[in-house]
């Protein structure tokens, strides 16, 4: 078994290209933008936790679909019965996905009668974006 060895470099030729490329300093003022983070300082344990509980949730395509459809409602409250023949999904698993939502803190849940009833929680996206936001 032989050990991988280096490319030979032949003095006075091209040294072999590395994967990444760098952009020179002086590539202009385009080009120097400011670093950006996901936020002022790094996540406290409990930060992480709160945020990582809301993007979970909006990791499942179905829930997507759904908080959509509630989303489109504005401030209108979205019955549960609403939304089956609407997505082509069951009832359970529409109240599956949408407990999901309400325990992110992402949508309201109001009993009204025998249907559940949803809206928007506004400042809860408010904070998504803000952590997201790279400025």
């Amino acid at each position: 078994m032989t050990a991988a060895t280096a490319p030979e470099v032949i003095p006075g030729s091209p040294r072999p290209s590395s994967p990444r490329q760098t952009i020179p300093s002086n590539a202009g003022a385009a080009a120097e933008a400011p670093c950006c983070s996901l936020t002022a300082a790094p996540l406290d344990v409990e930060h992480a936790e709160h945020m990582a509980l809301k993007l979970k949730a909006l990791s499942d395509p179905t829930r997507l679909r759904l908080l959509s459809h509630v989303a489109a409602q504005g401030c209108e409250a979205v019955c549960a019965c609403d939304l089956t023949d609407e997505l082509g999904i069951s009832q359970p698993t529409v109240s599956h996905h949408l407990k999901k939502l309400v325990d992110a803190g992402l949508l309201t849940r109001e009993q009204r009668g025998r249907w559940a009833h949803y809206t928007v929680i506004h400042e809860a996206f408010d904070d998504l974006s803000g952590f997201l936001a790279l400025r």
